[in-house]
């Protein structure tokens, strides 16, 4: 399974926060431009958000449709500790993939990095994001054997990545669209991969 598109716009997010300058905010009408997303924590805040939505489970992009869904997506994000401010400050990350069918289901951890690219696009404050993350994953599937409809993964332990974007709709709300991919990188004896994409909603604390 090559995992090449979804780790090249995950990685292309991450360098445009790393080496994308600043760019100040209108006051009135849309601005375009890769500024870093809006920090807003009170200081020692922990948590930053909390993402839920519905995916399409196992869509066929970089790979075969043979299992189903939706899956049910939840994902918590951590405001980045000062240590990772070397690599563009990306969000640590929890989450799970929850398959409705008794497909495959994971866990993953990892960062997201974010950008804003568009600001101000309907109001003052609002704008259009982009994230990219890297990570892994533990599935709960079949690994070198496994029953008609199902998947051989080749490993419980598979990379994870995912590329989103969105409009913060308030300070607190976002809507997104996101692709997300498992897979061992052919490092397995079997490597399927799943993609699943769906949309999600945002909350800010």
């Amino acid at each position: 399974m090559r995992r090449g598109y979804l780790y090249a716009a995950a990685t292309a997010v991450a360098a445009l926060l790393c080496l994308a300058p600043g760019i100040s905010r209108a006051q009135s009408g849309p601005t375009f431009g890769f500024a870093p997303v809006p920090n807003n924590h009170a200081p020692g805040q922990i948590i930053d958000e909390f993402k839920i939505g519905s995916l399409g489970h196992d869509v066929g992009f970089l790979g075969d449709n043979i299992e189903h869904g939706p899956d049910i997506n939840v994902e918590m994000l951590f405001t980045s500790p000062d240590l990772l401010a070397i690599i563009g400050s990306p969000r640590p990350h929890l989450g799970a993939d929850i398959n409705t069918s008794g497909d495959t289901s994971d866990g993953y951890a990892g960062l997201t990095w974010g950008i804003s690219v568009i600001q101000n696009l309907f109001r003052p404050g609002d704008y259009v994001f982009a994230n990219g993350s890297l990570g892994a994953a533990y599935q709960d599937g079949y690994i070198d054997s496994a029953p008609p409809g199902r998947k051989r993964l080749g490993s419980p332990v598979l990379f994870r990545e995912s590329a989103e974007i969105g409009y913060q709709v308030t300070p607190v709300i976002s809507i997104s669209a996101i692709l997300d991919h498992i897979s061992n990188a052919n490092l397995g004896r079997h490597n399927a991969g799943i993609t699943s994409a769906g949309g999600r909603l945002g909350f800010k604390f």
